[in-house]
C-alpha cells in the first residue's frame, strides 16, 4: 500500500512492515520513534540493524523475527540504509509466515518502480512511506503546530516566519531541535521576532552553518574551515552537519539541474550563484554519495567524528577550488 504521512498512527498496527523512505532522513527516524511508541515496543523486544549486518547476519534475524519474544509483548526489527538490491531478501522476511516482528525498513531516495517501492507498494500487508523535504507550505505548518501548538507560541511575526522558512526544511529532525530552541528561548514572551530566530539558528547565530555551508559550495576554503571552526567551538554536532550538507547539495543540484532556485537570506545569494556555476550534476551526485558513506563513517569507524568532518570539509573545499579555476579556462 501507498501511505501518507497521516496513515501512518492508524494504519501501523494493522500490517506487517512499512517502508520508510526519502531524502528526509530526520523524518524518517522521527517515524521510526512513532512507530515504536504506538506499538509500545520494550527495549528488550526492539532488534536494528544495518542493510550490511542483515547480509551477514540473516539466518539470526530470521529466526529472531519468526519466534515469539520471550519477555512477551510485540518485536519489532528495524533495518537501515536499506536498498533495491536488498528487496528480494526482505520480501522473503516481511511476507514469512511464521513473521512475528512488526518490520520497519529504512531507506534514502528510492526509484519509482524499484525493487523495494515495489514490493511494499504492492501488497496489502505492506506499506510505503515516503519522506520528502518540507515545501514553504508545509513547513510553515510544521513551524506553526510545533511553536503554536506543542509550545504555547501566541505570535509569530511575518519576518520571523519568513527567515525560519528560508534557514530551515529539508531534514524534520533538524528543523524541530531548532523549533525546540526558539521556544526555550523566547520562554514567557509567548512571541517569536526576528531577533529571537537569528540568535537561534543554528545556533548562537545563524551566519556560522550558511559561512561553511556556501563557502564550502564556492570553493573558499579559508572561510570554510574558519567557520567550521567556529561551529566545532560552539559544540555542533558533525553528524548534524553532514546531513544539513546533504541538504544543501541536494538544493544545489535542484538548481543546476531544474534551473529551480531556493529562497536564499541575501547574505548566501552570491555564494550559491557561483556555486552553480561550478558545480555539474555528476560531481555533485559522487558527493552525495560520499555524505553517506562519512555518515556511515561516523558510526561505526572510531574515528573522531571532528577529524572526519575536517579532513572531509578540507578536501572538498580544495576540490571545489580546483573546478572553479577548470570553469575559468
Amino acid at each position: 500500500m501507498k501511505w501518507k504521512e497521516s496513515d501512518f498512527k492508524s494504519g501501523i498496527k494493522t500490517v506487517k512492515a512499512v517502508l520508510i523512505y526519502g531524502p528526509d532522513a530526520g523524518q524518517v527516524d522521527e517515524l521510526c520513534d512513532k512507530a515504536i511508541e504506538i506499538l509500545q515496543i520494550d527495549r528488550d523486544n526492539l532488534f536494528s540493524v544495518s542493510a550490511d549486518e542483515f547480509r551477514d547476519k540473516q539466518d539470526a534475524i530470521f529466526a529472531e523475527s519468526c519466534s515469539p519474544s520471550m519477555f512477551g509483548g510485540q518485536k519489532m526489527v528495524i533495518i537501515s540504509n536499506a536498498g533495491d538490491a536488498m528487496a528480494k531478501t526482505i520480501g522473503e522476511l516481511v511476507t514469512h509466515a511464521g513473521l512475528c516482528a512488526t518490520v520497519i525498513v529504512c531507506a534514502g531516495e528510492l526509484r519509482a518502480g524499484g525493487g523495494l517501492r515495489a514490493l511494499f507498494e504492492n501488497d496489502d500487508n505492506l506499506a510505503a512511506l515516503p519522506c520528502y523535504t518540507d515545501d514553504a507550505r508545509t513547513l510553515a505548518n510544521l513551524i506553526r503546530e510545533t511553536l503554536s501548538a506543542a509550545s504555547g507560541i501566541e505570535q509569530i511575526t511575518p519576518d520571523a516566519m519568513e527567515y525560519m522558512t528560508t534557514h530551515m526544511g529539508g531534514d524534520r529532525g533538524i528543523t524541530r531541535g531548532f523549533l525546540t530552541k526558539i521556544a526555550l528561548y523566547v520562554g514567557d514572551k509567548k512571541i517569536v521576532e526576528l531577533d529571537d530566530v537569528e540568535k537561534c539558528l543554528p545556533d548562537t547565530s545563524g551566519s556560522d552553518i550558511d559561512d561553511y555551508l556556501y563557502s564550502l559550495t564556492a570553493g573558499y576554503v579559508s572561510q570554510t574551515m574558519t567557520a567550521l571552526d567556529r561551529l566545532m567551538y560552539d559544540n555542533i554536532e558533525p553528524n548534524m552537519l553532514i546531513r544539513m550538507l546533504d541538504i544543501h547539495f541536494k538544493r544545489l543540484l535542484t538548481a543546476v539541474v531544474d534551473g529551480q532556485f531556493p529562497r536564499l537570506f541575501w547574505k548566501v545569494s552570491d555564494k550559491f550563484q557561483r556555486a552553480t556555476k561550478i558545480w555539474a550534476e555528476p560531481d555533485i551526485d559522487a558527493v552525495l554519495i560520499r555524505l553517506n558513506e562519512l555518515e556511515r563513517q561516523l558510526r561505526t569507524t572510531g574515528m573522531p567524528p571532528e577529524i572526519l568532518l575536517r579532513d572531509f570539509s578540507l578536501k572538498l573545499a580544495l576540490k571545489t577550488t580546483r573546478m572553479a579555476q577548470k570553469r575559468r579556462k
